[in-house]
């Protein structure tokens, strides 16, 4: 209990400190974590509403991939990016690994399933009385589409948001394809794996407490949007 407390009072005063490791570090994930947010939202929303829209052959196998990858271990993700951004892949000639910009590209393989899973579910469950006014008013298909996002806005906000909060508490991905390099590619979650094997426990609890914090917030905003979905749903 004493190893405990005293980490856990030691961590609060590195928080309150504004230690400069510290704050590179929880920039860092949110640099990392945040871009790769963005990239995914801009292609899984696409192609939720692609899926979800389109008859075509094969759909039926496309959503259970995409559920198959929900359930995608990190680190099996870090290792097929890992092979193709290595020196011997066929990307190899971009000197990517170990650079933020791998952890991007292996994250946004990580969550554009989970955006595109959720967009598509929030879309099953609105009524198609909404598709077939807009097209009765002349809209294009394109213009239906984006009726049908505003429409479902609160759901969409909500995916992203757990896609986020996928992302920023991963560590497989990060190291594997960052390296933990000091000051450039250590996340939270890949310094506290390293303080704690150094037996060093209170930057490890203090970016515990930031990562809850993290979770905590992002479980609030979640549930908010999702009570706005249900309400709108009601």
């Amino acid at each position: 209990m004493d190893l405990i407390f005293d980490s856990c009072r030691a961590a609060l005063i590195l928080l309150a400190s504004g230690d400069e490791e510290l704050m590179t570090i929880v920039l860092c994930s949110l640099r990392v974590s945040g871009a790769a947010t963005i990239i995914a939202a801009i292609i899984g929303l696409p192609l939720g509403l692609l899926v979800a829209f389109t008859a075509f052959p094969g759909k039926r196998l496309t959503l259970t991939l995409l559920n198959t990858l929900l359930a995608m271990p990190t680190v099996v993700i870090g290792l097929l990016v890992y092979a193709f951004i290595s020196r011997r892949g066929i990307l190899g000639f971009l000197d990517m690994l170990y650079t933020q910009e791998a952890m991007i590209v292996g994250q946004v393989v990580l969550i554009v399933p989970v955006i595109a899973t959720m967009v598509i579910a929030a879309i099953s469950r609105l009524d198609r009385r909404y598709q077939a006014t807009a097209l009765t008013l002349g809209a294009d298909r394109l213009q239906m589409a984006w009726m049908v996002v505003v429409e479902a806005r609160y759901a969409v906000i909500a995916a992203i948001i757990a896609a986020f909060g996928r992302v920023i508490a991963e560590i497989g991905i990060s190291m594997m394809l960052g390296g933990n390099a000091k000051g450039f590619t250590r996340t939270m979650t890949t310094a506290m794996a390293l303080e704690y094997d150094k037996g060093e426990f209170v930057l490890a609890v203090a970016l515990g407490m930031v990562l809850l914090g993290l979770a905590f917030a992002l479980n609030l905003l979640f549930q908010l949007f999702q009570g706005r979905v249900v309400s709108d749903a009601l």
